[in-house]
């Protein structure tokens, strides 16, 4: 055989891991994941999003591949970030997580979770920011500083606010009110203060590196200096296409004012009040864009860009006025959905790829460009096979859940949302109502594709061990019946 066609075929041989893994000369790959809390999938400008400006993660959409339908799996209680934390660093689903989620300590002092195994590996890890989880972040990373708590406090001025134009009272820009300012300096800012420091060292260092940066913006109270917030006229803003002023099943899919994130906005919704907490959305991400673009400042001055992933999304999404809803705990897609990026070596630029996937495969993802095996208890799966051309998604249909009040399962074209406790099916066309505006789970034209849906997410509930029952629901309409 001669040595050109060996050459082949060990090409042809090698895995994801033995393209990605080995960079520059045999270097392990470095890894910045900036992970933001409460941000919608649409909300970067390049995403073609008219009026929220982020310059910065615009040049990673630019420069890297987006994954443009990325889904949390949901949650077990009214903080679904904790779920969603839960999930990425364990790698487990969203039950299985809750159920063992009093281990998470114990599994962390046996060095099982990804960011360990790649402590194994020879990487240094490093983090600051938002943490939530049931472990000490100490006890899973090699340096941790500045571990932040689930919000910055939020203080009752915050709420049912704006009540009116003239209501002036709470605003993003005074440090009086703590929150993101507490301590003197935006928390968003700190952030970036601290990646700098460790980039100042990482570029000394020989070592790989992996820096889980985990930013508490945009979650409430949305802070950020007034120009930023200036940047956005209140009257600009473009109201949501599924405004409205009361979601009508708000109250009994435990959406009412008693929840807290839903108390943070009047009752009913007014378009001032949506509009205006929008504003202060739109303006801490731009600000925490500018925080971004100091780090990958920082990243492209230590020499390390080169051999670098960066790896960015988000919890979750949220609300903030769409469907008369404020917050996260939802099934609509502004709230389920995120933005997925990843920007590196051997990542072709500007693609987007539409596969449905979690949020969580970043775990995975991060292991097989690392060339680390991924634990047998990971559920969730590389990317990479999509970027190397796979057309279908490993998920025939996505899963979600919000405590027993609420299930969902979606394709790419179709959405089923079962509200348990009130007998209600909702089924949307997503490809003719993308807004999911219209419920046509009464029109016999969609009777065979709801059936099919109903299959799907009874067979995910084995699947993930939800063990809610919703078989009540199947004599509503026959809906399985042959």
């Amino acid at each position: 055989m001669n040595t050109k066609l060996i050459l082949l075929i060990g090409v042809l041989l090698l895995t994801s891991n033995g393209l990605y893994a080995q960079q520059n000369n045999g270097e392990k790959p470095n890894f910045l994941f900036i992970f933001s809390d409460d941000q919608r999938y649409d909300l970067i400008g390049a995403l073609g999003h008219p009026e929220v400006k982020t310059p910065n993660l615009d040049k990673l959409v630019n420069g890297g591949a987006t994954f443009t339908h990325a889904f949390n799996m949901g949650a077990w209680n009214g903080a679904v970030c904790v779920a969603s934390r839960a999930m990425m660093i364990s790698g487990l689903s969203v039950w299985d997580a809750q159920q063992q989620e009093e281990d998470f300590q114990n599994k962390a002092d046996l060095k099982q979770f990804w960011p360990q195994l790649l402590e194994k590996a020879g990487y240094d890890t490093y983090m600051t920011g938002k943490w939530h989880v049931e472990a000490d972040a100490e006890s899973i990373f090699q340096q941790v500083v500045n571990v932040r708590p689930g919000m910055p406090n939020q203080t009752l001025e915050g709420y049912a606010r704006p009540k009116n134009e003239t209501d002036t009272i709470w605003q993003p820009w005074d440090k009086s009110f703590g929150g993101f300012w507490k301590g003197g300096k935006h928390w968003s800012e700190v952030l970036a203060e601290d990646a700098l420091n460790f980039l100042e060292k990482a570029k000394k260092s020989n070592d790989p590196f992996m820096m889980y940066l985990a930013f508490n913006a945009p979650h409430d109270p949305r802070q950020a200096p007034k120009e930023y917030v200036d940047m956005y006229p209140v009257e600009s803003i473009s109201l949501p296409p599924s405004f409205m002023e009361m979601y009508p099943y708000k109250d009994s899919i435990g959406l009412s004012e008693e929840l807290r994130d839903e108390a943070l906005a009047p009752f009913p919704r007014t378009a001032y009040a949506v509009r205006k907490n929008i504003q202060e959305y739109y303006a801490i991400i731009t600000h925490m864009d500018a925080q971004i673009g100091k780090i990958l400042d920082a990243l492209d001055a230590s020499g390390k860009k080169d051999n670098t992933y960066i790896i960015f999304t988000s919890d979750h999404g949220l609300a903030v006025g769409h469907h008369g809803l404020m917050g996260k705990q939802n099934m609509f897609d502004h709230s389920i959905r995120m933005p997925l990026v990843i920007v590196g070596p051997k990542i072709p630029k500007g693609q987007k790829y539409s596969q449905q996937v979690y949020l969580q495969d970043v775990s995975a993802t991060i292991l097989d460009l690392a060339g680390v095996e991924k634990p047998d208890n990971t559920i969730f799966n590389s990317l990479l096979p999509y970027i190397k051309g796979k057309t279908e998604s490993v998920y025939p249909a996505i899963y979600s859940c919000y405590l027993d009040l609420q299930r969902m399962v979606r394709t790419d074209r179709f959405k089923l949302i079962i509200y348990p406790k009130l007998n209600k099916i909702l089924m949307f066309d997503l490809e003719m109502d993308p807004f999911e505006l219209k419920d046509v789970s009464q029109n016999p034209t969609y009777s065979q594709i709801k059936a099919d849906l109903f299959r799907q997410l009874l067979q995910l509930q084995k699947e993930y061990n939800d063990s809610l029952d919703i078989s009540h629901l199947l004599a509503l309409d026959v809906i399985l019946e042959e």
